[in-house]
């Protein structure tokens, strides 16, 4: 037994020394020992390189207006790994969570499970005895072979495809989407994003084999882009969602449609209350005076905030700061932030999880993209408020690691986030 939950929490996250293994074997062992919880619950399965969480949040959202009791299952956390396993909002607790590792420790310890491996059967476990009538489950890598993936969902989406984990995903766009494709289940529907020919091909490929058919969303019109959120019109109805960017649209769009295949006879009203109230933080959010802090970590990503932030101030300077896990594609990256800033500034966590910052910052000259390196996240934080009071933006990004500095250092309180 574990003397505190600081204990417990570096045993916990130590299961991260079998590091990222892909493969279902030790899922499936483990959801055996523990009863299959899997089997049990409704579940809906999203995939995608980029918007995976906020689908998820749109769907959470419209189907708790339903009335329903939703499991929500994500990753990374940005503060607390509770984040991670939700019903109707609330975090699984800490006890619940030290439950399960105690109960079925052993086996873990026997079978040498991952941390995300025992992350995911805690979270099916935790969603069948609390008797949840649909579980969204976010993937946490790829697709195929992520542990996520021995469900059977009522419905799979995949969100996006770019760039990302590219040594292990792979390093082509059809290698990645046939990754992603794994979730494609035997006459289960599959919603996706509007994707190339090369792409869709793949997708269509599979749906074949798993005798099941592919329904992409094109039919966003009339998008508007504001300051407080973005109106857009889908199958002749208007919504409005308080998420920032025209690529949240299509995660809407795709929430909508999942909703749909829950029940078809959903009321429009629950749809549009459902995704107004629906809010998921790190995504181009609002911190502190012009200064906004978004997860944004790959080429597509960032592509898709520095556009957002341009339309929605054109006549404004950027001044932004930077974080990065050391697995990123410098180069990619780069291509988006050249000519961007007006000041750019490097930094890394206080836990040292990230890519140093003198390293990113180098790294970052190397393909022509100027920078200065910040000693410390918060005082970049104090900087770019100070530079973006007069006439400029502050773009905070990169990383989910920094999100409790910045949540800190602007004294923004999680737990009281409406989620």
């Amino acid at each position: 037994m574990f003397s505190n939950y600081i204990d417990f929490l570096k045993y916990f996250y130590s299961l991260q020394r079998s590091g990222i293994k892909l493969g279902l074997e030790h899922t499936i062992k483990l959801s055996e020992f523990v009863g299959n919880p899997h089997k049990k619950i409704k579940t809906i399965h999203v995939a995608g390189t980029n918007g995976k969480g906020s689908c998820s949040a749109f769907i959470d959202k419209i189907l708790r207006v339903y009335g329903k009791k939703v499991g929500l299952y994500t990753s990374p956390h940005l503060i607390n790994f509770n984040e991670r396993i939700r019903i109707d909002g609330k975090f699984i607790t800490n006890n619940e969570i030290i439950s399960f590792i105690s109960r079925n420790r052993l086996f873990i310890e026997k079978i040498q499970s991952t941390f995300f491996e025992v992350s995911t059967i805690m979270a099916f476990d935790y969603f069948y005895k609390n008797n949840v009538d649909i579980a969204v489950i976010e993937t946490g890598l790829g697709g195929r072979l992520d542990s996520t993936n021995i469900i059977n969902p009522i419905v799979s989406i995949i969100t996006s495809i770019s760039f990302d984990h590219s040594d292990i995903l792979g390093d082509t766009l059809s290698k990645i989407a046939r990754e992603k494709s794994g979730i494609i289940k035997y006459k289960r529907p599959v919603l996706t994003s509007k994707f190339n020919h090369q792409i869709k091909s793949i997708f269509n490929t599979k749906a074949v084999l798993e005798d099941t058919s592919v329904s992409e969303i094109d039919d966003i019109k009339e998008i508007k882009q504001l300051k407080t959120g973005t109106k857009f019109e889908y199958k002749s109805e208007n919504y409005r969602i308080p998420l920032l960017g025209k690529h949240q649209t299509v995660n809407a769009a795709l929430a909508i449609e999942a909703a749909k295949v829950f029940d078809e006879n959903i009321p429009k009203e629950v749809i549009e209350k459902g995704l107004l109230k629906a809010f998921w933080p790190g995504r181009i959010q609002k911190i502190i005076g012009n200064v906004y802090f978004d997860v944004a970590h790959n080429g597509e990503s960032i592509k898709s905030l520095i556009k957002t932030i341009k339309f929605l101030f054109p006549k404004k300077l950027l001044f932004g700061m930077i974080c990065l896990k050391g697995d990123k594609d410098i180069e990619i990256i780069s291509k988006e932030l050249f000519g961007t800033f007006k000041v750019l500034f490097t930094c890394h966590d206080n836990n040292k999880y990230l890519l140093r910052k003198d390293i990113l910052s180098k790294k970052l000259q190397l393909f022509g993209v100027e920078n200065k390196i910040s000693a410390s996240l918060s005082q970049g934080l104090r900087k770019i408020k100070q530079l973006s009071q007069v006439n400029g933006i502050g773009l905070i990004f990169g990383s989910h690691y920094i999100a409790e500095e910045i949540f800190n250092g602007c004294q923004i309180s999680f737990d009281s986030m409406d989620i």
